[in-house]
């Protein structure tokens, strides 16, 4: 009896292990990037992969965002034009994360990594 309950209790555990991770939104998806524009100026960014491939989100005017580009995981280094100074970050990317590039009305850039699994 002891035995047919810890198989039961055993099997249960691990359909619902296997629930948990069906849940998941994003499947081994690249990364992706928008601008948010709260600048005094028009923005862009290239992204520019390890791997050699290179993404251009351009013009981004004042007070509105882009649409977001997907790009390859790994190393990447983003150039960010406003005011026609360039801001150079490099950084790995992973899979399934979405990065906003933000500019405040002081033209100060952050970027914050959202993991599109949460």
């Amino acid at each position: 009896m002891k035995i047919t309950k810890f198989l039961t209790t055993l099997i249960l555990a691990g359909l619902f292990a296997i629930t948990l991770n069906g849940c998941k939104k994003c499947k081994d998806e690249d990364p992706r990037a928008r601008i948010i524009n709260n600048g005094t100026q028009k923005a862009s960014v290239q992204i520019k992969t390890s791997g050699g491939n290179t993404v251009n989100i351009n013009n981004v005017d004042s007070g509105t965002s882009s649409a977001y580009s997907s790009y390859a995981a790994g190393l990447t280094t983003f150039t960010i034009k406003v005011n026609n100074i360039d801001y150079v970050k490099t950084v790995e990317m992973s899979k399934c994360y979405e990065y906003d590039i933000a500019i405040d009305n002081n033209n100060n850039i952050t970027s914050t990594p959202v993991d599109r699994n949460n």
